[in-house]
């Protein structure tokens, strides 16, 4: 089973924020698809199988907040025996330029905790992942009122998330080495 792992933060004060691309990503893949969530409980998610670059995957937002999010993978990884490298986590990235990405087969977190907690329940740094860029807080600004706040009106997010939905069709069929040659940076 392969796993697309959206990062983000339950609730309806999230929803629309930019640390929540994770899930905005994920969402609009579902909806592309007709596909309806369903609820976890032992897994504490919400879950969507979808095709992806001719594979099944499964599309995964946890519902704890995004610092706990390694529980929900490490439980689903175990319920499906689903290897870390088969997860691939999405999330935001206000390092990256609005609307850039960046695939990557593994590493360190890189300060975002969301992706800490995963790489620390699943053991391993291996993981793959696609930040996603959402932009840098303005002269002044604070990062986590930045993140935590909505897109301006002039960031195109639907192009963002089309863009990510081809990202992801292309990792799927062809692999981490061909989405990394056809995205990172773009």
């Amino acid at each position: 089973m392969r796993i697309a792992l959206g990062l983000g933060n339950p609730g309806a004060r999230y929803t629309s924020t930019r640390h929540n691309i994770g899930f905005m990503a994920v969402d609009h893949l579902a909806a592309r698809r007709g596909v309806d969530w369903q609820h976890r409980e032992d897994a504490v998610a919400e879950v969507a199988a979808v095709e992806l670059g001719g594979q099944e995957v499964m599309l995964v937002k946890p519902q704890t907040f995004m610092n706990s999010s390694g529980k929900t993978v490490a439980a689903l990884c175990a319920q499906w025996q689903t290897n870390p490298q088969d997860v691939l986590v999405v999330f935001d990235d206000f390092l990256l330029d609005f609307g850039r990405f960046r695939f990557r087969r593994g590493g360190s977190d890189g300060g975002h905790n969301g992706l800490a907690s995963v790489l620390e329940e699943l053991n391993t740094q291996d993981v793959p992942r696609l930040r996603m860029g959402i932009g840098s807080p303005p002269e002044g600004g604070g990062i986590i009122d930045y993140v935590l706040d909505s897109f301006s009106p002039e960031d195109e997010v639907e192009d963002l998330l089309g863009c990510c939905e081809n990202a992801l069709e292309k990792y799927y069929a062809e692999g981490v080495e061909a989405a990394m040659n056809s995205f990172n940076g773009s």
